[in-house]
């Protein structure tokens, strides 16, 4: 009898210790995440110091930006799916380590070269940390209202370090060399590592059967076919250039045969039947689509703000300011709108805000309207959180526990899918708008207006090159092209977010909330037993 009541009394201080310090828990999982948020925008404002110092090619420069998060994302579903089987905090924990040291090579890289090779490490641990941080979360927070608290707070935090990575960065290169964009990540590793260990609890999914090795680099590999595809594309790279269409083709294929191969197993990388539950797929569906309408545009507005409005890079993030401010709001206050309306009407209304926020916007013209940007850039940060955060929500609670970690690798993959194709999507609309308007411009040759159709920034070289009435012409012409483009790609992403408000009706209507497990006391035994024992 002694073993039983041993048995039964472990699990439940684990259980107890974890849900005492769960709170401090998110925090330290907050921590892991603003890293990796702030990692993906850091550099960003660093290009022009790396460029200076380290004398890249374009296509080294291409790779030093983007081979970060194309590794991140090809593979989340591996290391989700390990954290499952091997432990999801031991993935954390290897995953900090490996940030950290791969920070450190990326600040003292000697060449381009090695830079790439250090930020393809980071790629790695990012990997490693994303899926672990909401794999970790689902099982920290068992009741459903706390969870959606805390994927608010968690959320929130994902916005905040998105915009502080540029601002950061800035001020890091005003008084250090760029290689400091990096150090900041080392102290606040050395610092997650001990209280990751003391404090974050361990957890596994189902251990039946081998750990599917095959299936996991074919799904990495094929993400990573279809993410660099993507990518191309979104960078405005033809379509039917080879080096576009074969990963994209091999990557779909693999991709395929990874489908075939789960559905097959007896036990499966990642349990497919997820995506036969309503909930789960719509969600997923309702991420890529909520990334496909904005990440593009978003890219796009930062070209109005900067050459259109001519404002400077910090003046730009300031304006922008308000979107993240409003989407951490939504955030925060996420978990009760979830109670209040259910996933169903929350997201179809974020959406709703969204699509309404974006069509305000299309007033937007060559000429500065502050108020107008303030009004449209607040509801299309808090509709684009409040649509992310219930879509979150909903897929991760209708997903299996044990499969905790290949859930939140799904989510994350189609986040990264559906940011890419909306770059390489709205990217091709608004240069359908743009292009045509300059291709008659009175005195401009024809190759001029070759050129200056590719970008609004070329074209201003271009009119910058031939000065005099025929450069006012071409720049004039080429900001009004833009804006003209603007307006169709705004109307274009208006369309998809109300498709998306469609999709959201297949979403549950109400927050099915699981009632807290009351233990009940083990009966005692008879003293006899005792006594006999």
């Amino acid at each position: 009898m002694s073993g039983t009541t041993t048995a039964a009394v472990r699990p439940r201080r684990r259980a107890t210790g974890a849900g005492a310090n769960r709170w401090v828990v998110l925090v330290v999982l907050c921590v892991s995440l603003l890293l990796v948020a702030l990692d993906a925008t850091v550099l960003h404002v660093a290009v022009p110091a790396v460029t200076e110092d380290l004398k890249p090619g374009a296509m080294e420069l291409l790779w030093i930006v983007d081979v970060y998060p194309l590794v991140c994302a090809s593979l989340l579903i591996l290391f989700g799916t390990l954290g499952d089987r091997v432990g999801r905090r031991r993935v954390l924990l290897l995953g900090y380590a490996l940030f950290g040291v791969a920070s450190a090579a990326a600040a003292v890289a000697p060449t381009a070269e090695a830079l790439i090779g250090a930020r393809a490490l980071l790629g790695v641990g990012g990997a490693m940390i994303m899926p672990a941080t909401l794999s970790i979360l689902r099982q920290v927070f068992p009741d459903r209202r706390e969870r959606a608290l805390a994927i608010g707070v968690w959320s929130a935090v994902a916005a905040v370090g998105a915009a502080v990575g540029p601002l950061l960065g800035g001020f890091l290169l005003e008084h250090f060399w760029w290689g400091s964009v990096f150090l900041i990540n080392i102290p606040l590793m050395l610092v997650s590592l001990p209280v990751g260990r003391l404090l974050l609890p361990e957890s596994r999914g189902d251990r039946n059967g081998p750990w599917d090795v095959v299936g996991a680099l074919m799904a990495a590999a094929g993400l990573f076919g279809v993410v660099f595809a993507v990518k191309r594309l979104g960078s405005g790279e033809p379509a039917a250039d080879a080096l576009t269409t074969v990963p994209l083709v091999l990557g779909a294929l693999l991709l395929f045969l990874f489908v075939r191969r789960q559905r097959r197993r007896t036990f499966p990388l990642v349990d497919l039947k997820m995506f036969t539950r309503p909930a789960f797929s719509t969600a997923v569906g309702c991420i890529v689509l909520a990334m496909l309408a904005l990440v593009g545009l978003e890219l796009i507005a930062a070209q109005y703000l900067q050459l259109v409005l001519g404002l400077s890079p910090l003046q730009t993030g300031l304006r922008l300011l308000p979107l993240t401010l409003a989407a951490m709001a939504a955030g925060l206050a996420g978990a009760r709108l979830l109670r209040r309306f259910g996933p169903r009407r929350m997201v179809c209304f974020g959406f709703c805000l969204t699509a309404a926020a974006v069509l305000t916007l299309t007033a937007m013209g060559g000429v500065d309207n502050a108020g107008l940007l303030l009004f449209g850039f607040v509801l299309l940060g808090f509709g684009l959180e409040t649509t992310l955060f219930g879509a979150y929500e909903s897929m991760l609670s209708e997903a299996p526990a044990a499969q905790a970690g290949g859930a939140a690798a799904i989510g994350e993959t189609s986040y990264q899918l559906g940011a890419g194709l909306g770059i390489a999507l709205l990217g091709s609309v608004m240069n359908a708008a743009y292009t045509p308007g300059l291709s008659r411009v009175p005195g401009v040759p024809e190759s001029a207006s070759a050129a200056a159709g590719h970008s609004l920034g070329e074209a201003y070289e271009v009119a910058g090159r031939l000065g005099g009435p025929t450069g006012a012409a071409l720049r004039r012409a080429a900001r009004d092209s833009f804006v003209h483009g603007l307006h169709v790609t705004l109307l274009v992403s208006a369309g998809l977010l109300l498709l998306g408000a469609v999709m959201a009706l297949r979403l549950p209507r109400v927050m099915q909330c699981e009632e807290p497990a009351v233990e009940v006391p083990a009966p005692r035994e008879p003293q006899m037993s005792r006594v006999s024992a």
